[in-house]
């Protein structure tokens, strides 16, 4: 059997071998060795296959992100400062005509079973206030609408001053200037919002219906709940949901979710480092389908988000032994007397065996508060999912942190788009065209403190973006993911990496799925090196924006993985081509019969000439106004609006090469390019560009088709080659040029 089982597997390496040779030799030398354990690791594993997933609920799923949902009509901006000046000197109370004080503000598919009246907090009680005797986690009390996720982490907002009063601005009160107009600033893809709202509130039978505070008086919570469901469209959209989310528009930061089941085996150390490093973490345990929030023999709320506001060592004194026992601190958003009654919870034996000055340290109070503590083995026995928002280094004040929560994350974040037939290439299934995803490098050099095995932490979030403003046309989440490669530490690869890398080399980490989540995101644990993530949709050619952040314990230095944008050299199948016209070339005969005395020609006469020398590839069409206007304006150095034979020739070379370009890409003879042929096009023009210029491109000159025309592509060539040229005049060679707004404009205007 054994000897059996030896010849199948000679038989499966020959096959691997014979496999590596067909898909391309001439790759296997350009990279490498290893290449052949990579694709023997695919023969036996069956290759890399992306996964996709799907939430069950995604028609109900929150795609947090539009200041306006699009239900209610495009977004107008709303000027905070403006409209309480303007509300005050006509001597009246804002009402928002964004948001209104009526049902569909409430919700979009369940009515509520009661009747429902709009009130200010002056007709609610006398005094209101925004914050009575400041803010805390304890003035968040949850209302009728099952948004404790949305609790859990204002909860966790109250902790950091610098934070809460990013999210919930100062300048506003109910006393000076009062005008019943309020702001909220919430972070939405890379940039923050400002959310104005009025203070109309949902009461019933004169008391708040949804999120309040413990004070009969204070509205700073239940106010920023009506900023966040107006992002949201209505109240009713916050209803069930995940607290990274809200904690993410809070703060900015990446999120990370975990499952108890699934949990890495430094799973503490990753909790105890999140908390150095200020991390906002909630948790929940999983509900029970027929109860709504149920409560556990332990006292735990099913399907209940809470907050975790301490993870320490705690020292702790038994008879005849000491040491150090992982704890967490919890919070109910209830703050109720809904606690945890297991070990460690209030007023339970275990706290006998702590000393004072370890109970004095952590500040330890036995109220019905809604908090408590816990042991790590029953935290992770008794709850389902850890949520953990990491904030990115400009998050907090440092004088504000609690002593020993002084770290920051390091942060590197770059904006991106996947575009039909140019980079949206689809996942690793699709190898043909997943080299043409956007790809970024991240170098790593210094491995994290007190690390064992001398790597690097990094966290990788994908996020994609404003599709909930396209809901309105059928569009919901994208499925997308990402992986990562590692770059050899020597020898040349291409930049972008091409199809042969990602033949020969498999992924060292991905996100776990492809899903239709707003955001995606894993850690890994890396050795130092430079990688390469490659951010795509699951299928090839779904279209989109994405952000793309990477957070590290150390330094990360994150670049796009791309061309510079430039001149390069010409194909040598377009030079083989004679470019010179001839005395007796019909060209020139054709141009001096038209030129006229002047000895020019405008840009009719100038279409007349090229209809009839490119009338094959125009297909009768002609070139249209703008290609010909915008050839002049590249030649035309002393703003005649003509050009001379000298001029005209240099224009015919170009177009010439440019002809030669488009007959080598039209590969199916119809007359266009396919855009995913674009970069190569206009690599043998002689131009190099990146994914950003390459999309602007497609964009521009693309059709809906997927297809580039003869005339677009020209005028692309043009416009690429008179913009590159107009730069390099004035740049001396360097990275940047400078320009006069005049010049500027007669330069831009006039191409």
């Amino acid at each position: 059997m054994a000897g059996q089982n030896g010849g199948d597997f000679g038989a499966l390496l020959q096959g691997a071998g014979r496999q590596l040779l067909n898909q391309g030799g001439q790759a296997l030398l350009q990279y490498g060795a290893q290449a052949l354990g990579n694709i023997i690791n695919e023969v036996f594993q069956k290759k890399e296959v992306e996964q996709k997933r799907f939430l069950p609920s995604i028609k109900n799923y929150k795609v947090l992100g539009e200041t306006r949902p699009s239900s209610f009509g495009p977004a107008t901006y709303q000027d905070f400062k403006e409209i309480r000046s303007r509300c005050l000197s006509e001597g009246r109370l804002f009402e928002d005509p964004e948001f209104p004080a009526i049902d569909r503000s409430l919700y979009y598919k369940e009515r509520l079973d009661r009747p429902i009246t709009w009130l200010r907090p002056s007709e609610i009680c006398d005094d209101p206030q925004l914050f009575v005797e400041g803010y805390s986690r304890f003035d968040v009390q949850q209302g009728e609408l099952g948004d404790c996720w949305l609790l859990a982490a204002v909860a966790n907002l109250t902790l950091h001053r610098k934070l809460f009063f990013q999210v919930v601005p100062d300048d506003q009160s109910f006393d000076e200037e009062y005008a019943g107009v309020f702001h909220f600033r919430f972070w939405q893809y890379g940039r923050w919002v400002d959310v104005v709202i009025d203070d109309r509130l949902p009461t019933y039978r004169g008391k708040l219906v949804f999120l309040h505070s413990s004070e009969t008086n204070e509205f700073w919570s239940a106010l920023l709940e009506k900023a966040y469901a107006k992002l949201h469209g209505s109240y009713e959209a916050l209803k069930g949901g995940s607290t990274c989310e809200a904690m993410e528009d809070f703060t900015g930061g990446v999120t990370e979710m975990y499952e108890m089941t699934e949990l890495p085996p430094n799973f503490y150390t990753i909790l105890l480092k999140a908390y150095e490093r200020n991390s906002l973490m909630g948790c929940s345990i999983e509900p029970d389908p027929h109860i709504l929030e149920a409560e556990t023999p332990q006292g735990l709320i099913r399907g209940h988000a809470y907050s975790i506001t301490r993870v320490k060592y705690v020292d702790i004194e038994t008879p005849g032994r000491q040491g150090k026992i992982p704890l967490l601190r919890m919070r109910n958003p209830w703050g109720n007397e809904a606690e945890w009654n297991g070990p460690w919870s209030d007023k339970s034996p275990e706290w006998r065996y702590i000393p004072e000055s370890e109970k004095q340290e952590l500040g330890l109070t036995f109220d019905d508060d809604g908090e408590f503590w816990m042991s790590f083995k029953d935290f992770c026995t008794h709850f389902s999912r850890v949520e953990i928002c990491n904030l990115n280094p400009d998050s907090l004040d440092p004088e504000e942190c609690p002593e020993g929560c002084t770290k920051k994350w390091e942060m590197s974040v770059f904006e991106g788009e996947w575009v039909r037939g140019v980079t949206a290439g689809g996942c690793r299934n699709y190898l043909e065209s997943f080299w043409r995803n956007p790809q970024y490098t991240v170098t790593l050099t210094d491995v994290d403190e007190d690390d064992d095995e001398n790597k690097c932490t990094i966290i990788v979030a994908l996020m994609q973006k404003n599709r909930r403003s396209q809901r309105h046309q059928g569009l919901e989440c994208l499925t997308i993911g990402f992986a990562v490669y590692r770059l050899p530490d020597y020898g040349h690869v291409p930049k972008p990496l091409d199809i042969n890398f990602f033949k020969y080399n498999a992924s060292v980490g991905r996100s776990q799925a492809f899903i239709n989540l707003r955001e995606v995101s894993a850690r890994f644990k890396l050795p130092p090196g430079t990688y390469v993530i490659v951010p795509s949709t699951f299928e090839p050619d779904e279209e989109g924006e994405f952000l793309v952040r990477v957070f590290s314990e150390k330094c990360n230095n994150m670049a796009e993985n791309d061309e510079d944008v430039g001149m390069g050299d010409v194909d040598d199948r377009v030079k083989e081509i004679a470019p010179n016209p001839e005395p007796a070339d019909p060209i020139r005969e054709f141009f001096n019969r038209l030129a006229g005395s002047d000895g020019e020609v405008d840009w009719q006469e100038l279409k007349e000439i090229l209809d009839y020398a490119m009338r094959e590839e125009l297909k009768g069409q002609g070139f249209s106004k703008d290609v010909c206007r915008s050839m002049i304006a590249m030649l035309d150095k002393d703003n005649s609006g003509g050009l001379g034979f000298e001029e005209f020739k240099s224009l015919w070379i170009d177009l010439r090469n440019w002809r030669a370009v488009f007959r080598l890409y039209d590969t199916e003879g119809r007359g266009a390019i396919p855009a995913y042929h674009l970069r190569d096009a206009i690599h043998s023009a002689g131009y190099t560009v990146n994914a950003h210029t390459l999309n602007v491109l497609a964009h521009r000159y693309g059709g809906q088709d997927g297809y580039i025309q003869f005339d677009d592509f020209i005028m692309c060539s043009v416009r690429l080659k008179t913009m590159i040229e107009t730069f390099k005049g004035r740049s001396s060679g360097g990275d940047y040029a400078t320009f006069s707004l005049d010049d500027w404009l007669n330069r831009t205007v006039y191409s």
